[in-house]
């Protein structure tokens, strides 16, 4: 595989807001759920998303970056999809981050 670095930048950015349309037509799937089963979350994803505009000089807050991977403010992402974790969900969640 010979990429050049454009090609490589365009095909990792594709795949990044593949992944965001993914979790955005399975809000059903929870935060919780994800770090449960892969060790990340959309909150994760906001954070590294700030923490690599920030080594570039961008300046952009938290809620900005969940923004960007919810596809709406947070506050109403949570309202809308967001449900009460089970105690199994919960138990899982104290034991995979133990």
């Amino acid at each position: 595989m010979n990429l050049d670095e454009q090609q490589k930048l365009e095909l990792e950015a594709a795949t990044f807001r593949r992944l965001l349309q993914h979790l955005d037509a399975n809000k059903d799937v929870q935060n919780i759920d994800l770090m449960n089963l892969a060790g990340f979350c959309r909150n994760c994803l906001s954070k590294w998303y700030r923490a690599e505009a920030a080594a570039r000089g961008v300046d952009i807050d938290y809620d900005e970056a969940r923004k960007v991977v919810y596809g709406m403010p947070y506050d109403q992402w949570k309202a809308r999809y967001q449900t009460e974790a089970t105690p199994e969900q919960l138990a899982k969640f104290k034991q995979v981050s133990s």
